[in-house]
């Protein structure tokens, strides 16, 4: 098993698993290698060293020092919480300015949301105290993920 540092036209890091070098090199070639946020398919290998385990550590400050030091670990951190807001608010799609006030002026029941809100909408909200928070969500993260 190969596992490759990868990168798209866009500095987006992620990492590849591949059967062998050539399996990698054949996907490449036939397309099929897309950057999980941004789903570009111009992706090029990084620069990678091998990986050694000296010491264990469950220490929570190490592993966010870690995140802090190494893009791809800060990018799965980050596609972590992107996943965890999926699974726990309701998606209101482009109706969210309207439903963000009826659950502020009580009108609806409390809950998380997300949606689409043009940057018009998001000043409005913001005038009438309503906090909302931009969060672009990678398409790979729209589909069902196995």
């Amino acid at each position: 098993m190969k596992v490759f540092n990868l990168a798209c036209e866009h500095d987006h890091a992620f990492e590849g698993w591949f059967a062998s070098a050539e399996d990698y090199d054949g996907q490449l070639a036939r397309g099929l290698l897309e950057c999980p946020t941004c789903n570009s398919r111009t992706i090029r290998k990084m620069p990678s060293a091998p990986r050694l385990n000296l010491a264990s550590t469950s220490n929570d400050t190490a592993a966010s020092s870690h995140a802090s030091t190494h893009p791809a670990a800060a990018q799965a951190m980050m596609l972590k919480l992107a996943r965890h807001i999926l699974a726990n608010t309701e998606d209101v799609g482009a109706r969210f300015a309207e439903e963000a006030r009826r659950i502020h002026y009580k009108e609806a029941p409390e809950r998380g949301i997300r949606g689409q809100a043009s940057a018009e909408e998001a000043r409005e909200l913001a005038d009438e105290g309503i906090e909302v928070m931009a969060l672009p969500m990678p398409a790979l993260l729209k589909e069902p993920l196995q």
